[in-house]
C-alpha cells in the first residue's frame, strides 16, 4: 500500500486542527476540536497542554475515517503551533503547570527591568527582535520568582508544537523559529545565547536542541500510537510556528508577499530575500531556507470580536452582526476603538495597553460599537504597515487568510482601511497546510518548496473603496493620536 498521505497538525488558541492531504494538491480530511484560553487574571493567558494532546489522539481516528486511508499510508507527520508558548517539563516529561501563551501580559515589569539594563541595539542584533511581552526569558525570570518549586523540578523548556513532538515521538527539541522568537537564541552563531542566558539566569540545559522545519526529529513511538491510532514508525519533522507555516500555504514566497491574518490573534507577515531588524516588529525563518518573514503580531484581533458577542450580543450570530453594521457609514459615527485588550505586542509592545472605546454618545448603538470592533482591528493592522513602510518593506502582493476573511465586512473593512487590493485564499486550512508539506519536505514525498501552488487557490480580489479609505486615514491618525493620548493612563489602571 502506498504510503502518499501527509498528516498536518496545528495547535492554534481556540483550536486544535488537523488535516491529510496527497501529493496531488487534495486536501482528504479536515477534523477541529477546541481549545480553551484561560485567563485568570489580568493579562494572563494559559492553556492546558493535555488539551491539546487528548485533541489530536481524539482527531486521528477521525480524520484517517474522514479520509478513509489506514495509519500505514501515512508518509510523514509535523506540527505547528503557538510560538512561543512556554511549557515546563519534569525529567519524565510531564507538564509541570498550564503553559505561558505568547500573548500573556504577566511580565510587564520584568519586560522593563530587562530593556532598562541592556542595549536594545545589542539585542536587536543579537536576537532579531526586541524584548517584549512575548520574550521567553522575563517569563522565565517570572516562574523563577513566582513558582520557585516548579523550577526546581523543570528539565525542559519548550513551545507547543514541540510538545507534542515529544509525545508523539518522546524526543526533546524545539523548532528554529521557537528559538529564534524566544529571544534566547544567537542569529549569528545559531546557538542560545550565553549571555542571554545568564541575564535571566536560565540554565542552558533546560533548553532543548534546535531543529529545522523539515529535519526529522524522530518516529511515532509505540506508546503514541496505542494512544492515537498512528502507526509506529511514522516520521515526524521538526515541524514550523503556526503563523510561518499559514503564510506559507498562503503562498508567501517570493519579495514583498504581504498575508494579513485575521485570526484569534492578528498577525501580518512580509516575506523578504534579506535579513533586517526593526524592534518594533519580530523577525522568523521563512520555511524556505534564506529567506525571511518580518512579522507583526497582534495579542487579540478575532478574540475580541468573540469578546465582544458573547458579551453584548449572545443571541445574535456572526452574519446577523455583520450585516447591520455593513448599513453603518465607515467610521462608526466617530467611534474609535484600540483593541488592546491583553495588552499589546507589535508594533507599540506595550503589556499595559488596555482596550479603550472613544467617541460614545447616545445615538450609538450595538452595531456601531461591532464595527467599531472591526474598524480598530484594521487600524492596528495599518500601523504595522507604516512601520514596515519606514523600513521600505513596501507590499507587492497582499493575501487575507483565516476565519476573520470569511466575513464580506471585515474584509472589506481591511482593504479599504489599508487602501490595497487583497487577495482571499480560497479554503485556506491555515497552519496545517503548512504543516503537512513540511512533512512532505522532510520525507521526501515533495522535492520542491513550489509545489504548495498545488493547493493554493484565490477565490476573490477585494478592491478598495478609496472614498472610503480617505474616512480611514483621517480616523486612523485619531487612532494613533488617541493610544499617544491615553499611553501614560494605562500604568495607572495596572494597580485598581
Amino acid at each position: 500500500m502506498t504510503k502518499s498521505f501527509l498528516l498536518g497538525i496545528d495547535i492554534g488558541t481556540t483550536n486544535t486542527k488537523m488535516i491529510l492531504i496527497d501529493t496531488q494538491g487534495n486536501i482528504c480530511a479536515s477534523t477541529s476540536r477546541t481549545s480553551t484560553l484561560m485567563s485568570p487574571f489580568i493579562g494572563w493567558a494559559e492553556e492546558d497542554p493535555a488539551e491539546w494532546w487528548r485533541n489530536v489522539c481524539e482527531l486521528v481516528p477521525e480524520s484517517l475515517e474522514q479520509a478513509k486511508i489506514s495509519a500505514t499510508q501515512i508518509a510523514g507527520i509535523a506540527v505547528s503551533g503557538m510560538v512561543p508558548t512556554v511549557i515546563l517539563l519534569a525529567q519524565n516529561g510531564q507538564v509541570l503547570r498550564n503553559s505561558i501563551q505568547q500573548n500573556d501580559a504577566r511580565v510587564f515589569r520584568e519586560v522593563s527591568e530587562f530593556q532598562a539594563i541592556t542595549d536594545k541595539n545589542e539585542i536587536l542584533r543579537k536576537t532579531g527582535s526586541a524584548i517584549t511581552q512575548q520574550s521567553v526569558g522575563p517569563k522565565i525570570k517570572w516562574l523563577y520568582q513566582h513558582e520557585p518549586e516548579l523550577m526546581k523540578k523543570t528539565a525542559h523548556i519548550m513551545g507547543s508544537y514541540d510538545y507534542i513532538n515529544y509525545r508523539l515521538t518522546g524526543s526533546f527539541n524545539v523548532e528554529q523559529n521557537w528559538a529564534l522568537e524566544s529571544g534566547l537564541y544567537n542569529l549569528t552563531s545559531s546557538h542560545w545565547d550565553a549571555d542571554l542566558l545568564r541575564l535571566y539566569g536560565i540554565d542552558p540545559d533546560l533548553l532543548c536542541p534546535v531543529k529545522q522545519p523539515a529535519e526529522i526529529i524522530g518516529y511515532v513511538s509505540a506508546k503514541a500510537a496505542s494512544e492515537t491510532g498512528l502507526a509506529i514508525g511514522t516520521p515526524v519533522t521538526a515541524g514550523s510556528a503556526d503563523h510561518i507555516a499559514s503564510a506559507f500555504s498562503a503562498g508567501l514566497k517570493d519579495e514583498g508577499d504581504l498575508l494579513v491574518k485575521l485570526g484569534g490573534a492578528g498577525d501580518i507577515l512580509y516575506c523578504t530575500n534579506k535579513l533586517g531588524f526593526e524592534e518594533r516588529l519580530f523577525l522568523d525563518y521563512h520555511l524556505i531556507p534564506g529567506k525571511y518573514l518580518i512579522n507583526g503580531c497582534m495579542a487579540s484581533s478575532g478574540s475580541v470580536i468573540k469578546w465582544f458577542k458573547n458579551n453584548f450580543a449572545p443571541d445574535a450570530d456572526y452574519p446577523e452582526l455583520d450585516a447591520a453594521a455593513e448599513k453603518l457609514p465607515p467610521g462608526s459615527n466617530g467611534l474609535i476603538l484600540l483593541p488592546y485588550f491583553l495588552g499589546e505586542k507589535t508594533p507599540i509592545n506595550n503589556p499595559q495597553a488596555r482596550g479603550t472605546l472613544v467617541g460614545l454618545t447616545l445615538s450609538h448603538t450595538r452595531d456601531h460599537v461591532f464595527r467599531a470592533v472591526l474598524e480598530g482591528i484594521s487600524y492596528a493592522f495599518m500601523h504595522h504597515l507604516d512601520v514596515m513602510a519606514e523600513n521600505s518593506w513596501f507590499p507587492k502582493k497582499v493575501r487575507i487568510t483565516n476565519g476573520g476573511a470569511n466575513s464580506k465586512l471585515w474584509r472589506n473593512i481591511t482593504a479599504d482601511v489599508l487602501g490595497l487590493p487583497i487577495e482571499k485564499v480560497a479554503n485556506h486550512p491555515g497552519s496545517s497546510l503548512g504543516a503537512a508539506f513540511v512533512a512532505g519536505m522532510g520525507c521526501g514525498a515533495f522535492t520542491s518548496w513550489d509545489e504548495i501552488e498545488k493547493f493554493i487557490t484565490i477565490s476573490e480580489v477585494i478592491q478598495p473603496d478609496m472614498e472610503n479609505h480617505k474616512v480611514y486615514q483621517d480616523l486612523y491618525h485619531v487612532f494613533r493620536e488617541t493610544y499617544q493620548l491615553l499611553e501614560p493612563v494605562f500604568p495607572k489602571l495596572e494597580s485598581l
